[in-house]
């Protein structure tokens, strides 16, 4: 039987796949950063590697707005076919996710001395994950420079450049990490230098992609018109708005996971594992979310309303598609899936308790997910932020509300509530979006 797919269907999955791919992989590097260190016989070098890994997550989650805004100006340019924006898009971005690097280099000292006031580890793991902070910090020129171009190829609808870069990476690493731990003897600095190493192999490889398809735009470099007032003040009102709402979306995150510390150590696991479940399907949904940025900017910039439209509603019926196969999954394989991750029979005794919240994480989850593609498309990103506020308020609301008598169910009840509030608002505001960028 031939199944046919619509030509933009076909779009997406071109922008998707490639994402989901990349996505995949990201967290890859911390796997295999704690799979060496696992071996060198101290369970404080696989803290140190946490410790500092999360310090990275953090910092680099919370400038992730070079990616998320370049994204959206980039494919409105991209559909104007306003190449010589588009050119300065790219410095604009890479320049200033360069220079905000720098400030990270000089200022390592205090923000690793107020990062552990706030973990409290050991002196042994406080030690290494020092050395380790210091040598990976070094990388975030290539990473924040990174974030600048992966967006700016999004933008550009071209999602397997940023794939080949991930993937570049992961083999970097695994090679450079362990030839320098069991060949140079080195232990957390040879893990710390090999991804540092891949880092920078991922923002060559980058660039030496770029070339090829689109060396071409070299001739519609200025820059003059790179540092221009009006541009400059538009990029970062459109990046402080994604700033403010990765800063809620982070405390709800941290705060998810500090009040599962506080119900104990059982609880702990349990919402950690059940997290997994989450994770696995962001990484699935941030596919088809870039691939709204893309495509929902090219229209808008284009001013084709009809494909625009089109586009968003092909975008739901894919959400809904992976939210019945998410919960499929999960409601049949699910505890299979968390036995593979601990062998603990407490923990999944216990996550038995909690398991139908993480059965509704896909249903409540598409629209937010959705929609945050097609803003960060349409640069609403006052809109974006608005959603995420009012969703983290009624999040630590409803937990407070309800943790007297509901405990570790309130927590769920709360995380749940703000997937679904996210999407529902955004849902209401999307009107106005779509007004405001083809107008009335």
């Amino acid at each position: 039987m031939n199944v046919t797919m619509s030509p933009r269907d076909r779009q997406i999955l071109q922008i998707a796949l490639p994402s989901i791919v990349s996505n995949i992989t990201v967290p890859l590097l911390g796997l295999i950063d704690v799979a060496i260190v696992g071996h060198l016989g101290s369970p404080a070098y696989i803290g140190a590697i946490a410790v500092g890994g999360m310090l990275f997550n953090i910092i680099y989650w919370i400038f992730g707005f070079l990616r998320m805004g370049t994204s959206g100006m980039t494919s409105q340019a991209f559909g104007k076919r306003d190449l010589p924006e588009v050119t300065r898009l790219l410095l604009r971005a890479v320049g200033i996710g360069m220079t905000v690097a720098c400030g990270l280099i000089i200022l390592q000292v205090p923000i690793r001395q107020a990062a552990f006031t706030l973990i409290h580890p050991t002196e042994e793991v406080k030690e290494l994950a020092t050395l380790y902070f210091h040598i990976c910090i070094w990388g975030a020129p290539a990473m924040l420079g990174l974030y600048g171009l992966s967006g700016w190829y999004i933008g550009m609808q071209n999602s397997r450049i940023p794939m080949y870069i991930a993937i570049t990476q992961n083999i970097v690493n695994i090679i450079a990490s362990l030839c320098l731990v069991y060949l140079c003897g080195m232990k957390v600095e040879g893990v710390a230098l090999g991804t540092l190493i891949a880092q920078y192999a991922g923002l060559f490889m980058g660039a030496v992609l770029w070339y090829h398809p689109y060396g071409r735009l070299r001739k519609y470099i200025v820059w003059r018109g790179v540092l221009q007032k009006e541009a400059m003040v538009r990029f970062f009102q459109v990046n402080r708005d994604i700033f403010l709402r990765t800063l809620c979306l982070v405390a709800v995150t941290l705060f998810f996971t500090s009040a599962g510390a506080s119900q104990g150590e059982i609880i702990l696991a349990v919402n950690t594992l059940l997290m997994q479940l989450f994770t696995l399907f962001s990484y699935v949904m941030d596919g088809f979310a870039y691939a709204g940025e893309a495509l929902s900017g090219r229209y808008i910039g284009a001013r084709n309303r009809e494909a625009f439209t089109d586009t968003v509603r092909h975008l739901f019926a894919w959400g809904g598609i992976m939210a019945v196969l998410f919960t499929l999954a999960y409601a049949l394989g699910g505890n299979a899936f968390l036995q593979l991750l601990t062998d603990d029979t407490n923990v999944t005794a216990a996550a038995d308790t909690y398991f139908y919240w993480a059965l509704a994480i896909p249903v409540t989850g598409i629209a937010a997910f959705i929609w945050d593609g097609v803003f960060i498309g349409a640069t609403a990103t006052r809109a974006m932020l608005l959603s995420m506020a009012a969703a983290a308020v009624s999040f630590f609301a409803l937990y407070y509300g309800f943790r007297s008598f509901l405990g570790n169910h309130a927590l769920w009840l709360a995380f749940l509530a703000y997937l679904f509030i996210r999407g529902a608002m955004q849902t209401g505001l999307s009107r106005n979006v779509v007004e405001k960028a083809f107008g009335r």
